[in-house]
């Protein structure tokens, strides 16, 4: 499924498309402009991304986390990845979740949310995005 969205075949709520990775909305985010960094390629767990891509892809996590917290004005971020057990795709992502102080989020407890519209989740990605550049 991922590797849809990657190759543009499915729609999604892109934050970043690079050599290093490949950013998006989740569409059941915990919060409001959770993103899930994904490398270009297939992999499913950790262990399958070659070496001379950690670096980078990694690198790219950092500044979608960094990017969360000034495009959304958040207080901080949760960044977290399963690998294999709890994995709900089998393609190796990493979640950035915005967070504020109070939110309520507690441990591994994640609720879900929804955006309220195409356009609210469209306008999130770009903040995130333009956080980016």
């Amino acid at each position: 499924m991922f590797c849809d969205i990657v190759s543009g075949s499915v729609p999604g709520f892109v934050v970043a498309d690079e050599p290093a990775g490949f950013a998006f909305l989740d569409i059941r985010p915990v919060f409001k402009g959770h993103t899930l960094v994904v490398p270009r390629g297939h992999s499913v767990v950790l262990a399958d991304l070659p070496a001379d891509q950690l670096a980078p892809y990694f690198g790219l996590v950092q500044r979608v986390s960094v990017a969360v917290e000034e495009g959304l004005g958040a207080g901080g971020t949760f960044v977290a990845m399963n690998n294999k057990v709890s994995q709900s795709v089998a393609h190796l992502h990493v979640h950035v979740v915005p967070r504020t102080k109070g939110d309520g989020l507690r441990g591994f407890f994640w609720p879900r949310t929804k955006y309220a519209s195409d356009e609210e989740a469209r306008e999130y990605a770009e903040k995130i995005s333009a956080a980016l550049s």
